[in-house]
C-alpha cells in the first residue's frame, strides 16, 4: 500500500534524525573520499555552464574534493529526496522550496549549519532573507536566489479607465477595480483561491495586518484584521470585481488572462516581460512595470530559494563550504545576471543595482525589462518573506483558502468562514504539536 506523503515525511524525519540513513559510500582506509553530492533544482541544461565553472573553481580550491551536480525537476524533488534518503544515497547538499525544507527542519531531518559556519558568514546575506532560513533558533539553510514580484499593467486599459498608474496598497484596490470593469468590461487583477496554487492571496492578507499563527502555531487570524481581509476578498468576488475562474483556476490563469488583454494587471517577476513580448508582442507594446501592490507598512513580498544539508550527510563540512562557494557575491552576481534573478548576497545586489541603473543602448524591449528588474531590485528594501516557511503552512493555505472560497460563492458569511478555517487549522495543530 502507498503511504501518504505526510506518513513519507514522517518516516523521513525519524530515519534522519536517528541517524539511521548514512551514505552507502564511507570513508575507506586508503581510499579518496566520497563524491559530494549536490542537487539542484531546474537549473539544467540552461544553467550546466554556470554550474560547471562554479563546480571546476571549487574543486580547484579544494584539492581531493569532487563535486558531483544532479539537477532535479521542480516537480519531483520531493519524491525523489524521500526515495534517495530511504535507499541510503541522500545527497549532501539540496536546493529546496522553502516550504519543504521547513518541514524537514522540523523533523530535525536537517543539519543546524550554525557550528559549520564561519565567524560572521549571516554578514554577506540580506538580514531579513538569512533570518528566514531559521527554524526553532536553528539556522537549517543557506539563501542563494530570490524573486520579487512587480506589477506588470497593460497601459491600454488603463488609460480608458482615465487612470495614471495601478494602485500601491490594497485599500484601493475596490474603487480601482470597479472603475476598470465599469469603464473598460475587463477585469482588474486575478488573485487565485485555488488551494494549492499561489501564495499570493495568503500574503496579502499579511500586508493587510494578519497574523496568521501565534508562538504555539495556532491560528491567530480570527481577529478585526483577519475578519477585515476575509470580507475584503469574498466582497470583490461577490460584486463580480474579479474573474469567477479564482476559485477554480490558479496563477496560469492570471497570464492568459493578461496575454488575452483581459486583465489590467498581474503581479509577476521582470522575466515575464520577455515571455510576454513573444507571445503577446501587442499587449507588451502597451506594458509598464510599477511596484508591486502592499498593505499600509508597505512590505513586499520576496520568494527565496535555500540551499540545505540533509542530516544524513557524511560530508557536511565540505557541503557547506561548498554552498557558501556558490553564494558568493561573484557567483551570485554571474548567476543573477544569467537567470535575471536576485541575488541575497548585500555586495552582489548592490552591483546589479549599479550595473541597471547604468546608462544602456538598449531596444525598447529591453529597456522594459531592465525598469522592471530595477523595480525588483528597489523592493527588496521593504522586502520580507510575508508568509514563512513554517511546517504545515501548505495545509494552512489549503484550509484558508477553501474556507474562503465559500465565502465567496456566498455559501457562508465571511467572518463564518474565517471561524471554521481556525477550528480545521487547531485540529491539525494540536494534533501535530501538542
Amino acid at each position: 500500500m502507498p503511504i501518504s506523503r505526510r506518513r513519507a515525511l514522517s518516516l523521513l524525519g525519524l530515519s534522519l534524525a536517528a541517524g539511521g540513513c548514512s551514505l552507502p559510500w564511507g570513508r575507506r582506509p586508503g581510499s579518496a573520499a566520497p563524491p559530494l553530492q549536490v542537487w539542484t533544482l531546474d537549473l539544467a541544461p540552461r544553467f550546466s555552464p554556470f554550474l560547471g565553472r562554479v563546480i571546476a573553481a571549487f574543486e580547484a580550491s579544494h584539492p581531493g574534493v569532487e563535486v558531483r551536480w544532479t539537477d532535479v525537476p521542480w516537480s519531483s524533488v520531493e519524491r525523489k529526496l524521500l526515495a534517495a534518503v530511504f535507499a541510503r544515497t541522500a545527497p549532501d547538499l539540496v536546493n529546496l522550496n522553502p516550504p519543504f525544507a521547513a518541514n524537514l527542519a522540523s523533523k530535525g531531518g536537517l543539519r543546524d549549519l550554525t557550528p559549520l559556519l564561519p565567524p560572521g558568514a549571516a554578514d554577506g546575506y540580506l538580514p531579513r532573507i538569512w533570518e528566514a532560513g531559521r527554524e526553532g533558533g536553528a539556522q537549517f539553510a543557506l539563501p542563494w536566489y530570490l524573486t520579487a514580484r512587480v506589477t506588470i499593467a497593460n497601459m491600454g486599459l488603463l488609460q480608458q479607465a482615465d487612470l495614471e498608474r495601478p494602485p500601491l496598497r490594497w485599500q484601493d484596490v475596490p474603487a480601482y477595480a470597479e472603475r476598470i470593469r465599469r469603464r473598460t468590461g475587463r477585469y482588474a487583477l486575478f488573485v487565485t483561491a485555488v488551494p494549492d496554487d499561489s501564495a499570493e492571496l495568503m500574503e496579502a492578507m499579511v500586508q493587510m495586518g494578519v497574523q496568521l499563527l501565534d508562538g504555539r502555531r495556532r491560528a491567530a487570524f480570527v481577529s478585526p484584521a483577519g475578519r477585515r481581509a476575509f470580507a475584503f476578498w469574498s466582497d470583490l468576488y461577490r460584486r463580480g470585481l474579479l474573474p469567477r475562474e479564482v476559485v477554480s483556476q490558479g496563477y496560469r490563469r492570471a497570464i492568459e488572462l493578461f496575454q488575452a488583454g483581459e486583465l489590467a494587471q498581474v503581479a509577476s517577476g521582470p522575466d515575464f516581460l520577455r515571455n510576454l513580448q513573444t507571445n503577446a508582442p501587442g499587449i507588451a507594446g502597451r506594458t509598464q512595470p510599477f511596484p508591486p501592490i502592499t498593505g499600509p507598512g508597505g512590505e513586499a513580498n520576496v520568494a527565496v530559494m535555500n540551499l540545505v544539508v540533509p542530516r544524513s550527510s557524511t560530508r557536511a563540512a565540505d557541503a557547506v563550504r561548498f554552498g557558501l562557494a556558490l553564494t558568493d557575491a561573484a557567483n551570485q552576481l554571474a548567476f543573477a545576471e544569467e537567470a535575471r534573478v536576485l541575488p541575497s548576497s548585500r555586495q552582489a545586489l548592490q552591483q546589479l543595482a549599479a550595473r541597471l541603473a547604468e546608462p544602456a543602448e538598449d531596444s525598447p524591449a529591453d529597456a522594459l525589462v531592465r525598469r522592471a528588474r530595477s523595480l525588483s531590485v528597489a523592493t527588496l528594501e521593504r522586502a520580507r518573506v510575508l508568509v514563512p516557511a513554517t511546517p504545515g503552512i501548505k495545509r494552512l493555505q489549503a484550509i484558508l483558502y477553501t474556507q474562503l472560497q465559500r465565502a465567496m460563492l456566498g455559501r457562508i458569511d465571511s467572518d463564518a468562514a474565517l471561524v471554521s478555517a481556525a477550528e480545521e487549522w487547531n485540529r491539525y495543530a494540536e494534533a501535530r504539536w501538542p
